[in-house]
């Protein structure tokens, strides 16, 4: 005798992937799940495998990949023929754009810095730092 699969509302499928309800509906909209089946009134109901996706998504999203890399690395993590070159290749995308992304807030630290310590906060009105945004 076969095993039922047991399958999971919304907000269950949520608990199970640390996805909000709100997330999942997104994603299925975006097709990054495939649409699920649903009871006779409409509710959805979701499997271990669409619940496995959505762990998934939700790591790649805690890695910062967009939504258009994350499609493409669940295409290829569904696909057993993938070479891993492609997926070391979007990947390594995504870490030279972190590390643009990090000199930039690097920067962008130091030049509030400089301004911070140019003003000498106290009550009269002369202020580096707004000099420096009006600049």
């Amino acid at each position: 005798m076969m095993k039922q699969e047991e399958l999971f509302n919304i907000g269950e499928a949520a608990a199970r992937s640390g996805v909000s309800a709100k997330m999942l509906r997104h994603y299925e909209s975006l097709g990054l799940l495939p649409k699920v089946a649903r009871t006779e009134a409409g509710y959805r109901l979701y499997s271990e495998r669409e619940v496995h996706t959505l762990r998934f998504i939700r790591r790649a999203r805690d890695l910062g990949f967009a939504m258009a890399e994350i499609s493409e690395l669940l295409k290829l993590w569904q696909n057993r023929r993938r070479a891993s070159s492609d997926v070391k290749r979007i990947a390594q995308v995504h870490i030279d754009d972190l590390d643009r992304r990090l000199q930039e807030m690097s920067a962008m630290k130091q030049a509030l810095e400089q301004l911070v310590h140019c003003c000498q906060g106290d009550e009269r009105p002369d202020c580096p730092i707004l000099d420096g945004l009006a600049s």
